[in-house]
């Protein structure tokens, strides 16, 4: 099922049909600030097991949250990575970060880190506000070694697999910048969208 959404007016019916799909165990694909990612409860063992087969993989996934508060109960924050995230979030950042005990052990890396995104769009927020709490969220598997842009093409190889494609057209194909802030030390794992030059 592919559901048309405007880019830039929140639609409250949507959100109320796709928030009852996530509540089922559903996973959803929906657009972010940067590309379509793949989702579903960060408390549904079936959700997470069904993007686990979409992607053909058991890597960790990283968390999506509505805001920087709702971070600190998945996530160790000191004082210092909370002042840094609030400067880059919402926004098309991946921020490492080590995991606490609430982080199911499917999400995490060997490392005993998880991955949060706020990304800056408003359908994002908007779901999580209506299922009060955070989504699992990974990119759409890539088709012919190319990031899936278009939801109509994502329709034609995913929908069978996928309970709902949130269309918001055409994206970017350019992922999330990943930057690890384990340490004290600012690492980047990946140069995507958002810019690094306030690191100097």
């Amino acid at each position: 099922m592919r559901i048309l959404i405007d880019p830039m007016r929140p639609k409250p019916r949507v959100i109320r049909m796709v928030g009852d799909i996530l509540r089922e165990g559903g996973v959803i694909v929906y657009p972010t600030d940067t590309v379509y990612g793949l989702g579903c409860r960060i408390t549904s063992k079936k959700g997470i097991d069904k993007i686990n087969a979409i992607k053909a993989s058991r890597k960790p996934r990283s968390i999506m949250f509505s805001d920087i508060k709702s971070i600190s109960k998945y996530a160790k924050v000191s004082n210092e990575v909370f002042r840094i995230m609030k400067s880059l979030l919402p926004g098309p950042y991946t921020i490492i970060l080590p995991a606490t005990r609430e982080v199911p052990r499917l999400l995490q890396s060997n490392r005993k880190s998880i991955g949060v995104r706020i990304p800056d769009h408003w359908f994002c927020s908007a779901i999580i506000e209506e299922i009060d709490e955070p989504i699992i969220t990974t990119s759409v598997p890539m088709s012919h070694e190319r990031l899936h842009i278009d939801p109509i093409e994502i329709e034609t190889d995913l929908g069978h697999m996928v309970d709902a494609i949130i269309d918001s057209g055409i994206l970017p194909d350019i992922p999330s910048t990943v930057i690890s802030l384990e340490t004290d030390t600012i690492e980047i794992i990946r140069q995507g969208l958002g810019t690094t030059e306030i690191f100097g």
